[in-house]
């Protein structure tokens, strides 16, 4: 594989989001031979299966084209009441239907959940999992990534410190070997 196109979703909407840090920390850590592009999710409307019936609304549209494009997937989040962030399922589902017309299904994807508390989203990375499989997305199991007290692995620029670096870049070229197998 010459070059692998990676989508990055972030769970948080929040501007300061650590995990969006932690996903544009990712795009300049990035291994040689892997493009990673963040793809918005604040606007798509809550899925409602009536719209997808004649015109469905653009921003699904814009969405599912933008993933259907990529070859991987690469999910970042933090953890909402000990599961993933609404916003980040409807992204699920809204790239998941019209039913029988997935833009996941085969694409590898990577887990990687932050939190500024001690559990680190282990909650929201297990349910992310659970619904990565029926959408038959095979899923790199190791290493896992899971980013405790997120905001302490971020210098002040809202870059990754040394560390972090180190080994969420060992976590992409991990992610690159699993995507060469997989695709």
């Amino acid at each position: 594989m010459s070059k692998l196109d990676v989508a990055i979703l972030v769970g948080s909407l929040r501007a300061g989001s650590y995990n969006l840090s932690v996903a544009k920390g990712l795009q300049a850590i990035a291994p040689e031979g892997m493009a990673l592009e963040i793809i918005l999710i604040a606007g798509l409307p809550l899925y409602n299966p009536d719209l997808d019936e004649g015109t469905p609304p653009a921003a699904w549209t814009a969405f599912r084209k933008a993933i259907a494009a990529k070859q991987a997937v690469i999910f970042v989040t933090p953890e909402y009441n000990r599961s993933l962030p609404a916003a980040l399922k409807n992204a699920l589902d809204v790239g998941s239907r019209p039913y029988g017309h997935s833009v996941w299904g085969g694409k590898p994807a990577a887990v990687i959940s932050g939190s500024m508390g001690n559990i680190a989203g282990f909650g929201a990375n297990h349910h992310l999992r659970q619904s990565l499989v029926f959408l038959d997305m095979p899923t790199l199991q190791q290493p896992e990534a899971y980013l405790a007290q997120v905001q302490n692995m971020l210098d002040d620029q809202g870059g990754l410190k040394p560390d972090t670096a180190k080994f969420l870049g060992s976590v992409l070229q991990k992610f690159a070997a699993f995507a060469a197998k997989t695709i």
